[in-house]
């Protein structure tokens, strides 16, 4: 199979705020890693030719970071040969060696200046083998992740299939339509709150002392099929989500292991796409939204899961993606206060946490089958590194857990997600079969 590159005429946008934030200026890594998980045989030439398709498709997935004169950054893409997704082949020793290589990669820079940002790890074993997509988190989110991953599963099976182009964003008039972006009250109103918000963060005093992180770690676990299936059907019967539930347990079990230490505070990444169509799901951005959610005090269990759907439904309903990017594009001169206040701040909150739900990917294909999908995990150097992303793949919930040691010791981490299957266990009232280790 012949790969012919072609050098097309270069496209270039500037970083959003959201991007230039998760960028930084480029020394520290912020990645986010898809593992999945492949039984059958895979032929490296037709892993570089899928990867090379993804690229035609998806322009910015070819693209570099430059700075302008006034140092500002832009994605500016090169469709040259030397311009590939890498791929770095280790050796599968067991069923961890995917873990061990994913703290690898959290630590692992881009070099934006001669790589995309993006690269992919492959666990190599006889007959089954592992997968890691790597994205710098300021080119993508996990919806386009998966995107990307759909695609891959799809050109690894079938060379020849079809996948479509991207009409790639090229600035913020793609993603806010011209009557919200071009209207004088808009305009000036986002603006004044903006520069409010840049006095703000001007005139916060911060110690310039980052929380010593230590050792980066993960944990990770998976229900069975039946524990899955009850977790939706008490879900259902009680009317509130999946995601409602598992916030509520999630603060509930920070608070039983760290006691005082514990905020009763979550953030939970939106999905932008859920109130923007101009965004689709291929599209390359790595812009969202966030609620924050702390539980009240009720009688019981129930109650309080309730009450918190409710607390959802009022947040989510507030949400205007619209409003906040044009208040945001106005806080670049603030850019580096914003991230000053991230990284040396105090923690307030315990942990992100991030529910991507039923991940719709097929499972068998012509020459493999995709045995499982793993929960992402992200790592990055804005402040607290504790995160939680669940995710459903062939009606089994998947968890992964990551921290550092300076935010949450390794021991509590561990008390906290015993904590997270025992509530869930003792509210479910059902025999449950957890599976503590990837099989």
């Amino acid at each position: 199979m012949t790969i012919n590159f072609i050098t097309l005429t270069n496209m270039k946008r500037k970083l959003l705020f959201g991007e230039r934030m998760l960028y930084g200026d480029g020394t520290s890594p912020f990645n986010v890693i898809i593992p999945f998980k492949i039984k059958g045989n895979i032929n490296e030439a037709d892993l570089k030719f899928a990867l090379f398709r993804i690229q035609k498709k998806h322009p910015w997935l070819s693209a570099a970071i430059r700075f302008d004169e006034d140092k500002k950054p832009w994605f500016v893409t090169n469709r040259t040969e030397n311009f590939k997704v890498p791929i770095r082949i280790v050796e599968r020793l067991d069923d961890q060696t995917w873990e061990e290589e994913s703290a690898q990669e959290w630590k692992t820079l881009f070099d934006a200046t001669a790589a995309p940002l993006f690269r992919v790890v492959w666990v190599k074993g006889n007959l089954v083998s592992e997968f890691l997509l790597v994205f710098h988190h300021c080119l993508c989110d996990g919806t386009a992740a998966l995107s990307i991953l759909t695609e891959l599963l799809q050109l690894l099976d079938d060379p020849d299939s079809h996948i479509g182009s991207e009409i790639p964003i090229m600035g913020i008039e793609d993603v806010i339509p011209g009557k919200i972006l071009n209207s004088y009250r808009n305009r000036t109103k986002n603006s004044i709150i903006g520069k409010m918000a840049t006095l703000a963060l001007w005139i916060i005093p911060l110690k310039k002392i980052a929380v010593e992180r230590k050792r980066d770690f993960m944990l990770h676990w998976k229900f069975d099929e039946e524990l899955t299936s009850q977790i939706v059907q008490f879900c259902k019967a009680n009317q509130f989500t999946v995601n409602t539930l598992l916030s509520a347990v999630v603060l509930m079990a920070f608070k039983n292991v760290r006691k005082e230490k514990a905020f009763n505070k979550i953030s939970l990444p939106v999905d932008i796409r859920n109130f923007n169509p101009l965004i689709k799901k291929d599209n390359i951005f790595a812009f969202g939204l966030m609620i924050v959610l702390s539980l009240l005090p009720e009688k019981d269990f129930l109650s309080q899961v309730k009450t918190l759907q409710a607390v959802v439904d009022t947040k989510s309903a507030k949400l205007n993606p619209y409003s906040l990017m044009m208040m945001m594009e106005s806080c670049h001169p603030a850019l580096q206060n914003f991230t000053n206040l991230l990284k040396y701040g105090k923690s307030s909150n315990d942990c992100m946490f991030s529910n991507l739900g039923r991940i719709a990917i097929e499972h068998q294909y012509q020459h493999f089958e995709v045995e499982t999908i793993f929960s992402p995990s992200v790592m990055g150097p804005l402040g607290n590194t504790t995160t939680m992303i669940v995710s459903t793949y062939r009606n089994q919930m998947d968890f992964t857990f990551v921290a550092s040691e300076g935010y949450v010791p390794f021991v509590e981490a561990e008390a906290i997600k015993e904590q997270v299957i025992s509530i869930l266990k003792s509210q479910i009232l059902q025999p449950i079969e957890i599976l503590t280790a990837t099989a």
